[in-house]
């Protein structure tokens, strides 16, 4: 509007095309050819005129590869899309241009920005190995070909390297316990594990009993291995794993759906590739380039004692104790009078077996089953526990 203002007073003599052309930024030629074609063409002939440039994509170009999305990206976000474009189909397209043309065809909306509360941003540790943020996301990982299940994700603070990840079909101390032992064998223990505050991490009874209040099994088991156990206050806090699960339920949901992937194990053999491919795109170095891993002096023994589910039981004088309605009975030379009313620590380990120690020496024991009870199921163990049910018995009472 401004342009065809000051063209219309050089039109009617009230600037000179100098003047017109100072106001404009344009040469006093320009302007003579811009009055020109306002006299010849009118008004519609006053806005820029937009020619394609000698780099854009041929309209051939443009249908094949939106016809190559709308088949087999269709659900993808821009910037994914044209990385499988480029490693699949082997067609470069910069992933503003297709964000544009995903736009254009309906298949991908542009997100407002939100008004968000602001967090005052905490700096990176400095060394890799000296805070590793766990969670554990819930979400329909297989698209519908598999149970819904729990992705649980360690990931380093210092450099956004995911350090281990595992399916399991709910969030369970037990799978906390496989990824902190793989994460021992691979790299060593780290300086401190940042969590939320979740009952598997952390007791939140406001009353307790006679005044104790125990610690969970994996407090428990952090603090024998010498890992502090740190427990966030807000998801905001543990953003960096919160938001590394935001990426995989976007990247890895498709990349197992691209390899027909549709169980958990088949899921948990994928994720060592998908973790390097993850980590080389998005990890950065930390600022100190010393590793604060330090080394596991507990053996393979030691280690299963150690990550597994603990409890203390009183030996009868008949050397019996019941745990979970089973009789165990403590078998051994001599008569075992030392035994007596000893008091034992009753170790549930993570392949199912039940293991005895009486101070550091192992006890052998036999069986037998008493009455069943009423299982007692955490509130995340709730719906997997009730599926199960339903699939013994379609027809419950």
């Amino acid at each position: 509007m401004e342009r065809l203002y000051i063209l219309r007073q050089a039109t009617e003599r009230k600037l000179t095309q100098a003047e017109a052309g100072r106001q404009l930024g344009l040469s006093a030629r320009h302007v003579r050819r811009l009055i020109r074609r306002l006299k010849e063409q009118g008004p519609s002939s006053v806005p820029y005129k937009t020619q394609p440039g000698n780099r854009g994509f041929d309209m051939a170009v443009k249908e094949e590869v939106m016809q190559l999305v709308r088949e087999k990206y269709c659900d993808f976000g821009p910037t994914f899309a044209a990385e499988k474009l480029k490693e699949i189909d082997k067609l470069s397209i910069n992933r503003e241009t297709l964000r544009q043309w995903m736009i254009e065809a309906g298949l991908w909306r542009g997100k407002k920005r939100k008004v968000l509360k602001v967090h005052h941003t905490r700096e990176r540790r400095p060394r890799f190995g000296e805070l590793v943020q766990i969670d554990g996301s819930h979400h329909d990982w297989f698209e519908g070909r598999a149970p819904k299940c729990c992705l649980i994700v360690f990931i380093d603070d210092a450099t956004g390297k995911i350090i281990a990840a595992r399916f399991e079909p709910t969030e369970t101390t037990f799978g906390y316990m496989r990824c902190i032992r793989a994460h021992l064998e691979k790299y060593g223990k780290p300086l401190s594990y940042y969590s939320d505050r979740h009952s598997i991490f952390r007791n939140n009874r406001k009353d307790c009993v006679d005044g104790i209040i125990t610690d969970t099994q994996l407090h428990r088991a952090l603090r024998t291995l010498g890992i502090e156990l740190i427990c966030a206050r807000s998801s905001q806090a543990k953003g960096r794993v919160e938001r590394a699960n935001q990426t995989m339920q976007d990247r890895l949901v498709k990349e197992m759906r691209l390899r027909g992937i549709s169980s958990i194990e088949e899921g948990n053999a994928y994720l060592e590739e998908f973790i390097a491919k993850h980590n080389e795109k998005f990890a950065v170095p930390p600022q100190n380039s010393t590793d604060a891993h330090r080394p596991s002096f507990h053996d393979a023994a030691q280690l299963d004692a150690i990550l597994s589910v603990q409890s203390e039981r009183k030996l009868s004088k008949n050397l019996e104790f019941s745990h979970n309605c089973v009789l165990y009975k403590i078998v051994g030379e001599g008569r075992g009078y030392r035994l007596r009313h000893a008091t034992v620590t009753v170790c549930e380990l993570m392949n199912g077996e039940v293991e005895v120690y009486c101070g550091e020496r192992k006890l052998q024991y036999t069986t037998m089953q008493g009455p069943r009870r009423a299982p007692v199921v955490d509130a995340k163990e709730l719906n997997p526990y009730v599926d199960q049910l339903t699939e013994v018995d379609p027809h419950p009472r």
